[in-house]
Formats: structure tokens, C-alpha cells, sequence
């Protein structure tokens, strides 16, 4: 319908649409080295992993010191209670006295073995052969030794097997190893997990953050229940958000205000200026005509990017496509028609003119006075192609996408033209797009949907 204003866009379908359909892996698709989390979870796991192998190697040496301390008391009071009975009943060496697994040997006060345990009895009548060793081999066995002064029957000399301990100290040692190995991964993986769960909050209003809309009023991102450090970051961006929309406000007014105050001077001067070209058909007043045009344009695409998008209306008309080249003709002057120019076209008029002559006057002024600027329209079932060449040096390369947005220019214009002409497209629901030709010069490709994709009901009514 003419003049038909757009549907109302309510808060929960708004902020739907701040997502696009892939921004749930957009998490996924963040490298590794480049994701908080991980660094949260190494910094984590590292500083574990330091902090358990000092407490576990304390505390292996402790329990490694104190079964030291207990084997050795334990050698002592089996060698005291030998020497003790020994001194008192004045033989007995290898009975009961002596435990099991203990090994002795009585040496004379010449050096010589007297005495020994069954195991040693080879060194009986024999020097003794260890001399000063605590440590000494016995069958393939490591034996530690004590020596006790037994009075006039020499020394007594008492051995115990360290097997027991060897045994106790490497699988400490083992396990030591292990838990290094081990720990590393284990620890990771619960960092990874904890921070996943601690950054959850902060990730989902990264992403919406990430698609927020700036032609819609900013939506808040949600906070989480916690009142933490994440908390106090997503609140801070709400506050700076809404300061940004506030400001973008004001500045829409203020550019509202002044494209107001130019624009009834200008319909003044362009009407003057067209009135003086007929009476007298002066040629400088021609071009003043022209540039009359011009600004008046421009005038409107400052005032379409203060309303902003949403707030525009179409006035939907089916007109000749003969009309609409009338038009282009009269406002860009030197332009080639070619295509198909006796169809219809379902548009609102005045949006698609603006959108189709701001880009024929970048072809324009892109070719030069002496270039040439086509004008192509294509009709299938489906919808209306517009395709302006030009003869000049193409899109500037490091520019890219960035053609599109407001103010950005390679031509030396204001730079609202393609940013303008690409809104109303879509506003249509078609689009806009540019590139470089490959025998030279730009070539944009302006789109809208043919007449009869829409419910024919409801273009009758239109009309």
C-alpha cells in the first residue's frame, strides 16, 4: 500500500535477530591460541601442576625420610638386642635373637669371623671381608650394616636387607612419574571445563555483542545472575551502549535539523534554476540545473541516513519501466539505455530512482566527461536486473566491501550514494553489488523481485 508503514518490530524477535544463523559456533570457530579460555586453562594447569609436583616431591622425601629413619632404628635395636644378648648369655648369634632376614657375624679382636649366621658362614675362620662399608652385597642382595662393641669377644657386626625399602622407594618414585604425567592432561581438561562454565556468560554476550544491528536501537546484553567481575563488564557495555545510542540520536536530529533548513532553499533554487533554462536555454544555466540536482540528491540520501532504515516508507507503484528511464535520462544526461525497457516495475518510484541515479552519477563521474556510462536492465520471472557500466578504473582495490558504507568514497563524492542506493535495494528485497569489470571500469548490479513474486490479491490492492 502507499504510504504503508512498516510492521512494528517487537523486543524478542529484535534481539533474535542480532544473531545470524552461524553465531552459535562462532565459539568454534575461535583458533585455539587465540581463545581465553585455553589460556585460562594453561595458565591454570601450569600453575597446578608447579604447585602439586613441590607438594607431592615434599612430600615423597618426607615419607622417604621417614621410612629411612625407620629402617634404620629398626637395624639398631635388632643389632642392640643382639649385642645385648650376646654380652649376657655369651653365644646364641642365629637364633631367635636375631629375627628373621637379619644376617651377623662375631669378629675376634684379630679381624677374624668366629661366629656367622648360616647365610655367612663361608667367612667363618676367614678375615672379615667388608672392611668399613655400610652397604655390602649379600645373595644378590643390598644389606645395610651396624657394628656393636661386645667386650672381650670382639665386635658384633649385624646386617639387615634394604629390599623392603628399595621396593617402598621406587614405587614412591613411580608414582611420583605418574601423577606428573598424568596431572598435566587431567588438569587441563578440568580447566578447560571450569573456565567454559565461569566464561559461558561472557561468550554469549560476546556474540550478540558481535552481531549487534547499528541501524536498530543497541539492545542490552543479557547479565548474568552472579554479580562478578562479568557481571560488572556486560553492565559497563550496557551503560556505554545505551551513551552510544543516545549520542547517534542526537546526532540524526542535529543532521535532520540541517538537511531541513537546505532542503526548501534548494526546491527554491532548482525550481528558479529550471524555469531560466527553459526561457532562455543558456547552457551555464544548464549546468547550474544540474548541480541544483545534485545537492538536492544529496540532501536526500543525508536525510534518508538520519531517519535511518527502519523508519522510511515505501509507496509501492507499478510503473512502466519507460518511466523510470525518463527520469535517469533527464538526471544523468549521457547515459546508454540498453535491455529491456518495456516492462513493469512494482517499486516505490521516487526510492528507486534515487537509488539507480546515485549510481549512474558515480559512473558518471568516474568515466569523465568523455567516457561512456551503460545502463543495463534484464527481466526474468523472478526479478528486475539494473547493471551500470562505466568506462573509468574500476573499484578502488583496497576499499573492498567497504564501498558500501556511508562516507566511504573513491571517486571524490560524499560517499552516501552506494550506501544509500544498496538500502533502498534491499528495502525492496533486493540488493546491491559492485565489482570491477574485467575489460575495466566498475560494474554495480542493482536487484529488486519481479511484479509476479508478489500475492496478486494484494498488488491489485496496492494499485
Amino acid at each position: 500500500m502507499p504510504g504503508q508503514a512498516p510492521p512494528a518490530v517487537s523486543a524478542g524477535p529484535r534481539r533474535a535477530a542480532l544473531l545470524t544463523p552461524g553465531a552459535g559456533l562462532y565459539s568454534a570457530r575461535v583458533a585455539w591460541r587465540h581463545s581465553l579460555r585455553f589460556r585460562l586453562a594453561l595458565t591454570y594447569s601450569a600453575l597446578s601442576l608447579a604447585l602439586l609436583a613441590l607438594i607431592t616431591l615434599g612430600m615423597v622425601t618426607l615419607l622417604l625420610s621417614r621410612m629411612e629413619q625407620q629402617f634404620e632404628a629398626r637395624l639398631n635395636d635388632r643389632a642392640a638386642t643382639l649385642a645385648e644378648a650376646f654380652s649376657n648369655t655369651g653365644g646364641g648369634l642365629g637364633r631367635t635373637a636375631s629375627g628373621t632376614g637379619t644376617y651377623t657375624m662375631l669378629i675376634d679382636p684379630q679381624g677374624q669371623v668366629t661366629i656367622a649366621s648360616p647365610a655367612l658362614r663361608d667367612y667363618v675362620d676367614t678375615p672379615y671381608p667388608f672392611g668399613k662399608l655400610r652397604r655390602v652385597p649379600i645373595q644378590d642382595t643390598s644389606v645395610r650394616t651396624a657394628t656393636r662393641d661386645v667386650g672381650n669377644f670382639g665386635t658384633l657386626w649385624v646386617g639387615l636387607p634394604e629390599d623392603d625399602l628399595i621396593a617402598a622407594r621406587q614405587s614412591a618414585l613411580a608414582a611420583l612419574l605418574l601423577g606428573l604425567v598424568v596431572a598435566p592432561l587431567a588438569l587441563l581438561l578440568t580447566g578447560w571445563w571450569v573456565g567454559r562454565r565461569a566464561l559461558a556468560g561472557l561468550e554469549h554476550a560476546a556474540n550478540l555483542a558481535d552481531h549487534l544491528d547499528p541501524t536498530r536501537s543497541l539492545a542490552a546484553l543479557p547479565l548474568p545472575p552472579q554479580e562478578d567481575e562479568v557481571h560488572r563488564l556486560l553492565a559497563a557495555l550496557n551503560r556505554l551502549l545505551v551513551r552510544i545510542e543516545s549520542q547517534q540520536a542526537r546526532e540524526k536530529q542535529l543532521l535532520g535539523q540541517i538537511v531541513h533548513e537546505l532542503g526548501a532553499p534548494l526546491t527554491v533554487l532548482k525550481a528558479t534554476l529550471q524555469s531560466a533554462e527553459a526561457r532562455t536555454g543558456d547552457p551555464e544555466v544548464a549546468r547550474a540545473a544540474l548541480v541544483a540536482d545534485e545537492l538536492t540528491f544529496t540532501t536526500q540520501d543525508l536525510m534518508q541516513l538520519a531517519r535511518g532504515q527502519l523508519e522510511l516508507k515505501l509507496a509501492w507503484h507499478y510503473i512502466p519501466a519507460g518511466t523510470l528511464r525518463g527520469r535517469l535520462d533527464r538526471l544523468v544526461p549521457g547515459t546508454t539505455f540498453t535491455g529491456e525497457w518495456n516492462t513493469g516495475i512494482l517499486c516505490d518510484p521516487d526510492r528507486l530512482t534515487q537509488a539507480v541515479r546515485n549510481l549512474l552519477a558515480n559512473a558518471r563521474r568516474a568515466a569523465g566527461p568523455d567516457g561512456t556510462v551503460t545502463l543495463n536492465l534484464h527481466e526474468t520471472a523472478e526479478q528486475l536486473t539494473f547493471t551500470v557500466h562505466d568506462s573509468g578504473p574500476g573499484l578502488p582495490s583496497e576499499l573492498g566491501g567497504q564501498i558500501f558504507e556511508p562516507f566511504v568514497s573513491g571517486s571524490g563524492s560524499s560517499g552516501l550514494g552506494l550506501s544509500v542506493a544498496r538500502q533502498i535495494a534491499r528495502m525492496h528485497g533486493g540488493d546491491l553489488t559492485g565489482t570491477t569489470h574485467p575489460q575495466g571500469g566498475a560494474l554495480f548490479t542493482l536487484t529488486v523481485p519481479g511484479a509476479a513474486l508478489g500475492d496478486e490479491d494484494d498488488d491489485l490492492h496496492d494499485l
